[in-house]
Order: structure tokens, then sequence, then C-alpha cells
């Protein structure tokens, strides 16, 4: 997508504060001194067969974007295709999940729009606030800056033995827990501590949202790959071989920009690159605030950990040790 995008022609607009140009989570556009809009669209297929969950994962993904930009979400609208060899009864859970997110979030639903397909699909459109002064990016990462991130990986890998019915329930669900936590729980922490940059971490992987991030500052980043939370069961499953194409695609796309600074093992590489749904925030954020972010996200539903550090730009965009 990111190479078709580029090939688009440019908007120019005074007010228009992040658009295409640095593959950020969100546009965001000033309406007043005071107050900026916020605006996102994501929606995707089944990664779960229940359909009440599904709504849940895809609601809480389409709604991280307008957090990962430092604003609230505050209406959102859904997107549904949906077959009609299927009950509506199905549509009807996939619906009440997302809203209840929505709800969750402190947003309002307010209807949307529902076409007709030969698989269901569904996500949202979401609206957020933000001060034109607080809008987080992923260009503000800075040399020094440690990297912390609020959720394990591995849900390409997870969702990808779900469907092979291979999944165990520990893994499945915690796969499910991670997919459904709002990232508006990290939000609450960065506001209480103050960042300098932030992304979160969806179908371009860890690394690359991480590419992303440092291409956007100028800047390199070098990832502790053995700091890394992993979702249970998701290093076994790699082992097998349970590693969905997505992953095998971003490292084609990515991985001359990424260097190793040592050998690690195949599947641990494979986690890396792992397409994620509904991920958590990657943040950079200064060295003498880190220890209160810490403490903040202790606050969160999910396991969080520093992985890495902000250098001065270097050969590559992206090192791990």
């Amino acid at each position: 997508m990111a190479q078709v995008l580029c090939q688009l022609p440019k908007t120019y607009d005074e007010n228009l504060i992040i658009g295409l140009d640095t593959s950020d989570d969100a546009a965001v556009y000033k309406v007043n001194d005071d107050l900026a809009i916020i605006q996102t669209l994501d929606f995707f297929t089944p990664v779960v067969d229940d359909p009440y969950t599904f709504g849940q994962i895809a609601a809480t993904n389409s709604l991280s974007d307008v957090y990962a930009m430092g604003g609230k979400p505050i209406m959102a609208m859904n997107i549904v295709c949906f077959p009609n060899c299927l009950s509506p009864d199905v549509l009807v859970q996939i619906l009440k999940g997302g809203h209840d997110k929505v709800q969750e979030a402190g947003a309002i639903l307010v209807g949307g729009h529902t076409v007709e397909d030969d698989e269901p699909k569904y996500g949202l459109s979401v609206t957020g606030f933000v001060h034109p002064d607080e809008v987080l990016a992923n260009g503000g990462a800075r040399s020094g800056d440690l990297l912390v991130l609020t959720k394990p990986i591995g849900t390409g890998i997870i969702n990808t033995a779900i469907k092979g019915g291979l999944a165990d329930e520990k893994s499945y669900d915690e796969a499910v827990k991670v997919m459904t936590t709002l990232n508006k729980y990290a939000k609450d922490a960065i506001d209480k501590v103050g960042v300098n940059g932030c992304t979160d971490i969806t179908g371009f992987g860890l690394l690359g949202h991480s590419l992303e991030m440092a291409m956007a500052s100028s800047v390199s980043l070098k990832i502790d790959h053995d700091k890394i939370s992993l979702i249970e069961g998701a290093l076994y499953f790699a082992q097998m071989g349970l590693v969905p194409a997505g992953a095998y695609k971003n490292e084609a796309y990515i991985g001359d920009r990424v260097k190793f600074l040592r050998e690690i093992p195949v599947e641990k590489k494979d986690i890396l690159f792992d397409p994620q749904t509904s991920g958590g925030l990657l943040i950079s954020v200064s060295e003498d605030k880190v220890d209160k972010l810490l403490e903040e996200l202790k606050n969160t539903p999910t396991s969080f950990s520093v992985v890495g550090e902000v250098l001065e730009k270097r050969d590559h965009y992206i090192y791990v040790e």
C-alpha cells in the first residue's frame, strides 16, 4: 500500500499537520489553535471464529491509530462487508463487539455503511480530537531516547495457528486479550509522562513500524530482541513454521535496511517481522522519563518492556542485537 500511496499527488494545506509523507498512523488536521481532528480508517477479515470477539478485535485495532497520535476517539462509524449466506445474527454479534469497544473508549458509534461481499470484513472509521501542540508522531524519536513496547508480539503467528486449529487455549486466550486491549490505557500513561514519538504496531510488524519511525525521525533504532515480550506459544508455533505470508513480505520489503548484529534463531526473526493485529504502542521516550512511564504502564492490562534505544543516524535504520 505504501508503494501505491507514494505515487499519489501530494496534498498541501496549511492546516494539515500530518498527512501521507511520514507513514504515520492517521491524518491530523488543525481546526483552530486549541483543536485538531484525527481521522483514520481500518478494517479486515476475521482472525477468530467467534463473531463478537472478532468485532472487538477489529474495533480495538481501528481505534488504536487515534491513541498512537496522542488523541482521544470521539466518534466512529462501522465499515462492513458481509455475505448474504451468513445469518444476520452473526453480523449483529460483530457489531455488538465493535460497539462495546467504542463505548469502552469513551466514543460514540453513529452508524456506518454495509456492502455485500463474499467474505466478512469489519472495521471502523474513527474521528478523534487532540490539541495541535500535543500531537504524537512517529517522527518524534530523538537520539538518546529509549524504546518502550506496550504489548507482547506474535499475534500473526498465533492467528495462523488458530486458523489451522492448532492453537491451545492458553495461547488463544492471551492473543485475544492482547488484540482486545485498547491502547487507551497506554496512552493514559503517556499523558502523565510526556514522550517524544509514538506509533502502533500492526500489519508492518515490529521491525516495519520501527523502520517508519526511524526514517521519519532521521535516526537509527537498536532493538534488543531478547527484551521483547512474546505471546504464549508464539515461539513454539513459529518453530513449527506457522508463519503468515505477511511476515515474509515484510522481510522482503524492509530487510536491506535492517542489520542483525548477531545470529538469532530463524523463529525469533520471523516473529520480529510478524504482522500484528491490534498490537501495542512503540514509544520513544527520553531516558530521564522512562522509569516514570514504566511505573504508569503497570496500570495497563498487558505486559510491556524497554526493547531498545534511539541512536544518531547510521548506515542502517534498524539494528537488531
